[in-house]
């Protein structure tokens, strides 16, 4: 009776179609960080931003659901994903406004449910 209790369960929770948590899809790129001087004129250094924030955000829901950072070479990694729309992003430090940040995003939807997407570099000023 528990088995085909676990079994009725199981099927119930894997029919969910919304995106987010739960799926053997994956999204992984880079960020690159692209340092200006004070007043954004002069390209000083840029490479891939090690321990930089990156989030990502699952169909229309207005706020994150996780949040990762960058490994040695700029990776990021958001395993377990199930098919659906997704954006990916990291801040910025935009040169017109100091202190402020913006978000610098790409927007992926994942449509086989293994699917291993790797988007292009996230840049991000500093």
């Amino acid at each position: 009776m528990s088995i085909l209790f676990s079994a009725v369960c199981l099927f119930f929770f894997a029919c969910n179609n919304e995106p987010g948590e739960g799926g053997r899809a994956s999204i992984q790129g880079k960020v690159y960080v692209q340092d200006f001087n004070g007043n954004c004129t002069v390209l000083l250094d840029s490479f891939y931003g090690i321990d930089e924030e990156v989030y990502i955000i699952a169909g229309d829901d207005p706020s994150y659901f996780e949040r990762v950072r960058t490994g040695p070479d700029g990776t990021y990694w958001f395993p377990y994903l199930r098919k659906g729309k997704y954006e990916v992003y990291a801040l910025s430090e935009p040169c017109d406004v100091s202190g402020e940040l913006e978000a610098v995003s790409i927007m992926v939807e994942i449509k086989d449910r293994k699917e291993e997407v790797v988007l292009d570099d996230i840049i991000v000023l500093r």
